[in-house]
């Protein structure tokens, strides 16, 4: 299986700032958008609703083309797909939850690969805070990317419409940090 579209490496030296907001002028109403710092969108995830599962998003890159697609399973997995249709064949990434309490969530993705007799072990964690919008995505002991609220001065409380996402230079694929954060919000 070819997972090139999530793992190869980037070339930027610095980290690249996002900025996550459902309120921008070129998104339709309700749709999650990653901008860039000059406001242009970088990648939008629609939610579809369809009768055999009620929880599936797509995220599209700024042309409108499908990168991933992203199911919620029956038993609370999450599954990453390639393209735009949840095939099989196509499953890049599983996303299980393995602390759910006091608001606090972490996940554990795992990424689909050759078959293995040993245990699987997880690829990324996911830690943090969904209302706060604060996380962390680690590989291993490493910081893949980080979100933050933006504070401004004087503004005693930040809003939680649109916040920061930080990804740090390295081997992970914007469009996989864009699906992790989804998920984590959902």
């Amino acid at each position: 299986m070819d997972n090139s579209v999530l793992i190869h490496s980037t070339s930027s030296k610095i980290p690249v700032d996002l900025f996550v907001s459902k309120k921008h002028p070129g998104l339709p109403r309700g749709d999650l958008g990653f901008l860039d710092s000059s406001g242009n969108v970088v990648y939008k995830v629609t939610h579809q609703s369809l009768k055999s599962s009620s929880n599936k998003r797509v995220l599209l890159d700024a042309a409108g083309n499908p990168l991933l697609t992203l199911c919620l399973g029956n038993s609370g997995c999450w599954q990453g797909y390639k393209g735009g249709q949840a095939e099989d064949s196509q499953l890049i990434f599983r996303v299980q939850i393995t602390k759910n309490k006091q608001n606090r969530v972490e996940l554990e993705v795992f990424i689909v690969g050759e078959i293995s007799t040993e245990p699987a072990t997880c690829d990324f964690k996911v830690k943090g805070f969904p209302f706060q919008k604060s996380c962390s995505i680690y590989s291993g002991n490493l910081i893949v990317a980080q979100t933050s609220l933006m504070y401004k001065l004087h503004q005693p409380f930040p809003k939680r419409g649109k916040f920061r996402l930080t990804i740090f230079p390295g081997s992970v694929d914007h469009a996989l940090v864009a699906a992790l954060i989804v998920i984590f919000l959902d």
